[in-house]
């Protein structure tokens, strides 16, 4: 892992932290600079301001989660590591999410989730004749959906399990995309 890298890490590490009790309107680039032993400049080398860095943490923890998981066959996989990095993460998500005008997860987790979900729809797809604009279509419609529920259970605190939501959208999943599928 670079030098860079490594910096980056920890602070983002130390915003983390920092969220697990105050408010991300409240933390300033000092107190995060300060928990993790850098000064000011190290972090405008990295990071533009602290919305920078939270779109970082978003860009680069939630792609690990995914990643590889693009097949109908191992999709499950990385949903399932996506719900637990999100529970093991709690308090940053919720804090995140629930700070005004900071909603660039919901464009991250749709982007990554939108890859993942087309990767399934193509993989699914490869003995049908289904136009490019319908497999766009359906993609949109499950990554609306997915990114929705994840976001929503998120806000209200994560109270179910990530095995019990893994559970619940499969069950949505597992047989209707197969069904439409089959009907194009």
């Amino acid at each position: 892992m670079s030098e860079s890298t490594v910096t980056e890490k920890a602070i983002a590490s130390s915003l983390k932290k920092l969220m697990e009790t105050v408010p991300l309107s409240k933390i300033s680039i000092r107190s995060i600079t300060g928990n993790c032993n850098l000064n000011r400049q190290t972090f405008y080398y990295h990071f533009k301001d602290k919305f920078d860095l939270v779109n970082w943490i978003y860009y680069t923890e939630v792609t690990e989660c995914i990643a590889n998981c693009r097949h109908y066959e191992n999709w499950t996989d990385g949903m399932h590591r996506t719900l637990c990095y999100l529970i093991e993460n709690k308090s940053f998500y919720i804090n995140a999410l629930n700070t005004p005008g900071q909603n660039a997860f919901d464009e991250y987790f749709f982007e990554f989730s939108g890859e993942l979900i087309m990767g399934v729809v193509n993989d699914v797809s490869l003995a049908k004749n289904i136009s490019e604009e319908d497999k766009e279509f359906l993609v949109d419609f499950y990554t609306h959906a997915f990114v929705g529920v994840i976001v929503q259970w998120i806000k209200t605190g994560m109270k179910e399990s990530p095995q019990i939501m893994d559970s619940k959208i499969q069950n949505v999943v597992e047989g209707s995309l197969i069904g439409i599928l089959s009907r194009y």
